[in-house]
């Protein structure tokens, strides 16, 4: 198991900033951070669930803003979607600094996390559009649970992420490339979209 993980303090840092990504952004970390997912859904609070979990949100607000694609007079949703992937790498990079990563050692551990960040989304990208049992097997090997945990904590995560990436598809445009954004409920009994009481 990984090492326990506080919640992040460089989020002072980008709400000094209040460009679009950044409040998008902050948005995705404060999802991740609720603690329904470590104490309900089954995810470790560590830093690999954390990871986990901050990828999970990422990918679906990525994936809204690249089904918006370019329109004429409009925000380039593409550079949003890169403005977000950057602050994910320069995100990583102070955690790493805030564990204790010596500073030669950061540059090859960004990049080891850049690929597995990559490779989540792009593995959680196609499930997605395999259907339900796919999304819920691609997030079982990201938790990697013990015995039969993973694959319940899968299906959960699952059904809560496609929640998530219908209630963003619905969300205006123009509020999304103003930073605004709105997740769903994921306390546990409730239904995605139920807010958080």
């Amino acid at each position: 198991m990984g090492r326990s993980l506080k919640p992040l303090s460089s989020l002072s840092l980008w709400r000094r900033d209040d460009t679009s990504a950044t409040k998008l952004y902050g948005a995705i970390v404060a999802q991740a951070r609720l603690p329904v997912f470590y104490q309900g859904f089954g995810v470790p609070d560590t830093l690999e669930g954390r990871f986990l979990m901050l990828s999970l949100h990422l990918f679906a607000t990525l994936h809204r803003l690249k089904a918006e694609g370019p329109k004429p007079g409009e925000p380039k949703a593409l550079d949003l979607a890169q403005d977000l992937i950057d602050r994910f790498g320069a995100d990583m990079e102070t955690v790493l600094r805030e564990i204790g990563v010596g500073d030669l050692s950061i540059p090859k551990k960004v990049r080891g996390l850049a690929a597995s960040g990559a490779s989540l989304l792009q593995s959680y990208e196609e499930a997605l559009a395999e259907g339900d049992e796919a999304l819920a097997a691609a997030i079982a090997h990201a938790v990697q649970l013990e015995d039969g945990a993973s694959g319940a904590a899968g299906r959960r995560l699952a059904h809560y992420l496609k929640g998530v990436v219908d209630l963003l598809q619905a969300q205006d445009f123009a509020a999304l490339s103003a930073g605004e954004m709105r997740f769903p409920g994921a306390i546990p009994g409730e239904e995605p979209g139920d807010d958080f009481a």
